[in-house]
C-alpha cells in the first residue's frame, strides 16, 4: 500500500462525518497522477508555500504602511497566524487539516501592495471592482508558474474565493478559515495598534473584553475554544451568539479607532496615487510590462486586466521603487 493510500484510509477512521476526505476531492482542472506520498490537499499546501506569490506576502502591508519596527504584522505573518488558528480548530473537531491549511495559506495571495488601499485604487482606475479574494484565485489558476497556475483542487480554490464574511465556502474546512481570518486580524491588529501607541488595552470596549478577555492571548484562546465547542459535529464552523457579537463589536470599534485613524492612514493618499500613476503609465506603455503579462495580452487578456495583474502582484517596496525609477530623476554620477 502506498503511503498516500494509508493516509487516506486513516482519514476515514479519524475524521468527522462532516470533514472533507482527500480521496473524495472533486479534483483539479487538469488531471495529474496522484502522488505516492501526499494526499491531494497536502500537495496543494506545498505548492502554495513554494510559490512566488506566497514569498511576496512578507513585503505587503497588513495595517501599517511601511512600519518602522520588526514586530508589526505583514500580510505573510497574518497568513501564518490565520493558518495556526485554523489548524488548531481543524484538528480539534477532526476535519481535514491539510485542506484547512492550504486554504489559509492561499487566502491572501492576491492582495495588492499597500493593503486594502491598493484594492480601492485598482477598483477606481480599472472601473471594475477589484477583490483580493478573486485575485487570489486568479493567482493560483492563471498567474503562477508563468501562466500555468498551480492547478489546485476545487476545494482549495473554493475556500480561497469564499473566505470573506459575505461568502459561503462549500466545505467545513473553508468555513473554519473564514472565521479564523477574522479572529486573527482583529486580535493581531489590536496588538499592533497598542505597539504603535494608537490603541490602549484599557480603552477597548469593556462589553467586548469582559466576554473575550483582557489580552490578545486570552481573546484568541476564548474564541478558539468557543469555535471548537460550537463547530463540533456540524457542517459549518460557527461561534456562540455571545462571542460572535463581542467579536463583531470589537471589529466595529477597530474601524473607528484604528483602520480609519488619521495617524495610521496618513500615508494612504500617497499610496493610492502611486497605484493610480503606475496604472496609467503601464496602460500607456504596455510594452514596458513583463514578458508574461505581454504574452497574456497576446493570448486574449485585456490590457486592463494584465496591468491590474502586474500591479496587484507587486510588494509595497517594489511599487515604490518602480515609481521612483519611472518618475524621479536619477542623480548624475561620474563614471
Amino acid at each position: 500500500m502506498l503511503i498516500r493510500e494509508y493516509i487516506e484510509q486513516e482519514e476515514h477512521k479519524r475524521f468527522s462525518e462532516y470533514a472533507t476526505f482527500s480521496d473524495s476531492s472533486r479534483g483539479r482542472e487538469v488531471y495529474e497522477e496522484p502522488c505516492d506520498l501526499r494526499p491531494v490537499f497536502q500537495r496543494d499546501r506545498d505548492r502554495i508555500i513554494h510559490s512566488k506569490s506566497f514569498r511576496r506576502l512578507k513585503h505587503k502591508t497588513q495595517v501599517f504602511l511601511a512600519p518602522y519596527g520588526d514586530h508589526y504584522r505583514t500580510r505573510l505573518t497574518h497568513t501564518l497566524e490565520v493558518s495556526q488558528i485554523a489548524r488548531t480548530v481543524a484538528r480539534s473537531i477532526r476535519c481535514n487539516e491539510d485542506l484547512t491549511e492550504a486554504i489559509a495559506l492561499g487566502h491572501d495571495l492576491g492582495h495588492t501592495p499597500f493593503g486594502h488601499v491598493g484594492e480601492r485604487a485598482l477598483t477606481k482606475v480599472s472601473g471594475k471592482p477589484f477583490l483580493h479574494s478573486e485575485q487570489s484565485v486568479r493567482v493560483v489558476e492563471v498567474l503562477e508558474k508563468d501562466g500555468k497556475g498551480l492547478n489546485l483542487t476545487w476545494e482549495v480554490r473554493d475556500g480561497i474565493l469564499n473566505h470573506q464574511t459575505a461568502k459561503h465556502p462549500a466545505t467545513l474546512e473553508g468555513s473554519i478559515v473564514r472565521l479564523s481570518d477574522k479572529i486573527a486580524y482583529v486580535n493581531h491588529d489590536i496588538d499592533d495598534g497598542i505597539r504603535a501607541g494608537v490603541l490602549i488595552e484599557e480603552n477597548l470596549p469593556s462589553a467586548c473584553t469582559n466576554v473575550l478577555g483582557h489580552s490578545t492571548r486570552d481573546r484568541i484562546n476564548t474564541i478558539i475554544y468557543d469555535m471548537v465547542k460550537n463547530s463540533t459535529n456540524t457542517s459549518e464552523a460557527r461561534l456562540s451568539n455571545e462571542v460572535w457579537k463581542a467579536l463583531m463589536d470589537l471589529r466595529s470599534y477597530m474601524y473607528d479607532a484604528l483602520y480609519t485613524n488619521s495617524f495610521v492612514k496618513s500615508e494612504e493618499s500617497k499610496a493610492f496615487e502611486i497605484i493610480e500613476i503606475l496604472y496609467t503609465y503601464f496602460m500607456e506603455h504596455l510594452e514596458k510590462l513583463p514578458r508574461e503579462n505581454i504574452e497574456m495580452i497576446h493570448a486574449g487578456t485585456t490590457p486592463e486586466r494584465a496591468v491590474c495583474d502586474y500591479i496587484a502582484g507587486m510588494t509595497d517596496n517594489y511599487a515604490v521603487d518602480l515609481f521612483k525609477e519611472i518618475y524621479l530623476p536619477r542623480a548624475w554620477q561620474k563614471y
